[in-house]
């Protein structure tokens, strides 16, 4: 609570009491109260609609006419300032207790309901009225107002740029304390929330902002402000129908997984922890974000296809006869099948179907070798194997890390891409990796063979046919 006390002491200038000797003169200047009324409304609707969220003015409309309301919705980035040039607008233009007060309209007006949410409403309020009032005491202190009203360029931009840096610091402390409170006490926490709010998009925000204010103070005043205010709404917008459509790809992958995993037990949460291993390759080979993306989809949607292999076979602790294999080793297709139909996976549809393939040829289900086989697949297919060696299934308890990097090793070049399997090493060098191992008691995991790595690969009798092995253990990345 001792933000929001803080932020509150900061509107005390706005009170029509008599200014104590020493104190600036333009810490209690009078306040142009319609300027602040509208800028306050105008940065609530503004947060809105960058948030993907209802405006003020949609719902007083709505309960004008009487219709209902539209459902209740998160924030597509909660606790991130997503529109910032109409309150930098009141840093330049007010004294900084109004300025602060800019801040509050958004923090009360808007969003879903619930004590959680208006909790962080108010930490956020809290937070925004705090640094504006550091951005706009800074400006105040480089005499920023009479540069900006006499349109003194580029003289007043250094005033301007001293507020935009004044208000990064103290948002940036305050989300880095955040973030301290809820993940640790470490100091790489405090320094990657001040990176969350610093970077090119404040830079043009903050420039959209001064624009803003020029325009204001013109000839024309508010509307031309407004005008102004129109490209970077737009923007805005676009911005959050991609949050939105981003949120319902996770929200569709996710239910897939879900259903996978209430199939198959033994594989609960291995699609996640494939995503990981997937993404730790991928970072190491340097792939770009897009397709990083589309690649932990692919990784984490690589066994949807067995929602297409009957329970039995997936649940069997014993080994499995030639047509048991083959309708097992089927689901890849399945998976593709399952999937083909969506189209923001893109690239992952073939990372899904080949992800069984092997380097020399002899995998599934289409026989594919080398540099045939398409990237992503060759990746999952090492993510996949390793976090299946370093977990417990119903045929082998879980191996620690060092002998399933060696069984990587083993493979290179026969199973696996050698180059894949040097950026998983090269990752876990770097990143702590948990191995799912088994817990000391119980039934059901003693009865799991404590059997290690390295078996003999099995001769296959054909490309894409894994003939039955009767009691051996199944080798690295079979299913």
């Amino acid at each position: 609570m001792a933000v929001p006390v803080v932020a509150l002491c900061c509107l005390l200038p706005l009170l029509p009491t008599v200014s104590p000797p020493g104190v600036p003169r333009w810490l209690g200047s009078p306040v142009d109260w319609p300027k602040v009324g509208l800028l306050g409304f105008l940065h609530g609707c503004w947060e809105s609609l960058a948030q993907g969220l209802p405006t003020p003015c949609q719902r007083l409309v709505r309960r004008l006419l009487r219709r209902p309301l539209p459902a209740e919705r998160a924030p597509v980035r909660p606790g991130v300032n997503a529109f910032f040039p109409v309150l930098f607008a009141g840093v330049l233009m007010l004294p900084p207790a109004a300025a602060a007060f800019v801040a509050v309209p958004a923090a009360l007006l808007g969003g879903p309901g619930g004590r959680h949410y208006r909790q962080r409403q108010l930490w956020n309020g809290s937070q925004l009225a705090l640094s504006a009032f550091a951005g706009a005491a800074a400006f105040h202190l480089l005499r920023g107002p009479q540069l900006l009203l006499g349109s003194r360029f580029p003289a007043a931009l250094v005033p301007g740029l001293a507020a935009l840096i004044a208000f990064c610091l103290v948002n940036g402390a305050l989300v880095g304390i955040m973030l301290m409170l809820s993940e640790g006490s470490r100091a790489d926490v405090l320094l990657r929330g001040a990176c969350t709010v610093c970077g090119l998009p404040v830079l043009v925000h903050a420039a959209g902002g001064l624009m803003v204010a020029v325009l204001w103070q013109g000839p024309y005043g508010a509307f031309a402000a407004l005008l102004a205010l129109l490209p970077l709404s737009i923007s805005a917008w676009v911005f959050a129908q991609g949050h939105r459509e981003r949120d319902a790809h996770q929200a569709t992958v996710q239910a897939l997984v879900q259903a996978v995993e209430i199939k198959d037990a033994y594989t609960r949460g291995h699609s996640e922890r494939v995503g990981r291993a997937a993404v730790l390759i991928a970072g190491q080979l340097g792939m770009e974000a897009e397709r990083l993306r589309t690649l932990r989809f692919a990784a984490i949607l690589h066994d949807v296809g067995k929602l297409g292999v009957a329970t039995e076979l997936l649940r069997r602790n014993g080994p499995l006869s030639d047509a048991e294999r083959r309708a097992v080793e089927v689901h890849p297709v399945y998976g593709y099948e399952l999937v083909r139909g969506i189209a923001f996976l893109g690239e992952a549809h073939a990372g899904i179907l080949h992800h069984h393939e092997r380097m020399d040829g002899r995998g599934y289900p289409s026989g594919l070798a080398g540099e045939q086989i398409p990237e992503f697949a060759r990746i999952i297919s090492v993510a996949d194997a390793f976090d299946s060696m370093t977990s417990t299934r119903s045929y082998r308890r879980g191996r620690p890390v060092s002998e399933a990097v060696a069984e990587l090793e083993r493979c290179s070049g026969s199973q696996f891409d050698p180059v894949m399997v040097r950026a998983l090493i090269g990752a876990l060098a770097v990143h702590d990796w948990q191995p799912v191992l088994p817990a000391p008691t119980g039934e059901c995991l003693r009865a799991v063979p404590d059997i290690p790595l390295g078996v003999p690969e099995p001769v296959r009798v054909a490309p894409g046919r894994v003939p039955a092995q009767g009691a051996s253990v199944p080798s690295a990345g079979q299913p």
